[in-house]
């Protein structure tokens, strides 16, 4: 498990350091519809006060919430004015905790949404969501949601551009995400002929996959077969692991050392790992 977990987490750090955006050949931008990145990734949560505190001593403010009923239903973290952290709280226990979806951004979304149908995709129509923005979301490998966003002027994202930046956030970008599959090369075969994503990665141990998203901005989705290792970990980026560690340590959260990567678990398991990336 720790040599799994290890492995996958050193190639995706490779896989951030060997391609950089400057260094992507025309050729790999034609494989797919660009994206501009990782737009957010959602969580729910077992304990959203728990949840939200241990996200907020990392220095990613509350940008704003949704409810419904009176209750909160949705809250929204911000890393930077382009990336967010959701978290739902589960509202029944039958509702599994953790990974729910990622949502990438892109500049033109019907013809995102009209490259996909012609691909034999099946994505929902594009439509205004309760943010603001524009929304369409898709069935991914074993019925994953995948979202796909555009921020649109007037948006409760856009309308933040500039606030909740938080002084001492840990990281100020998202590079990647990782996430357990029961059949990676099925996975692996759905992001590449699909959506476009492509290897970005030289095979350093069996079955650990690292793909890059199609467009500029380097970052990373992992896909590794199912083992007794976090089913979802998130990569953060920083400019001197020593001062994130010194960081953790004043705010009493422990961190264990791999490689030239620092990780923490939040309160529901969820793996943070913060690699030491410029931002792209």
């Amino acid at each position: 498990m720790h040599r799994l977990r290890n492995g996958l987490l050193y190639l995706l750090l490779v896989a951030l350091c060997i391609f950089p955006a400057s260094g992507i050949s025309a050729q790999a931008q034609t494989q797919g519809p660009l994206l501009a990145g990782i737009a957010h990734v959602a969580i729910r949560v077992a304990d959203l006060t728990k949840s939200r505190s241990f996200y907020e001593k990392l220095g990613f403010e509350e940008a704003f919430a949704m409810t419904k009923a009176g209750t909160t239903s949705e809250v929204f973290l911000k890393v930077n004015d382009r990336q967010f952290i959701e978290m739902y709280p589960q509202q029944q226990a039958s509702q599994p905790i953790g990974f729910m979806h990622v949502c990438f951004e892109s500049t033109d979304m019907e013809a995102l949404n009209r490259d996909y149908l012609a691909r034999g995709l099946s994505p929902t129509p594009v439509k205004r969501a309760g943010a603001g923005n524009l929304l369409f979301t898709m069935v991914g490998p074993e019925q994953q949601n995948i979202e796909y966003t555009k921020y649109m002027p007037g948006s409760m994202h856009s309308n933040d551009r500039g606030k909740h930046l938080g002084a001492n956030r840990i990281s100020e970008e998202i590079v990647g995400l990782s996430l357990i599959m029961k059949d990676p090369a099925a996975a692996q075969a759905f992001y590449e002929q699909k959506l476009g994503f492509r290897p970005s990665y030289r095979a350093l141990e069996p079955g650990l996959i690292s793909l890059e998203i199609p467009g500029r901005s380097g970052q990373v989705v992992g896909i590794a077969p199912r083992a007794d290792s976090p089913a979802f970990q998130l990569l953060l980026s920083v400019s001197d692991l020593r001062l994130a560690a010194a960081q953790l340590k004043a705010l009493h959260l422990p961190g264990e050392k791999q490689e030239s990567m620092l990780s923490i678990q939040d309160p529901d398991g969820n793996r943070i790992v913060l690699v030491r990336a410029k931002p792209f």
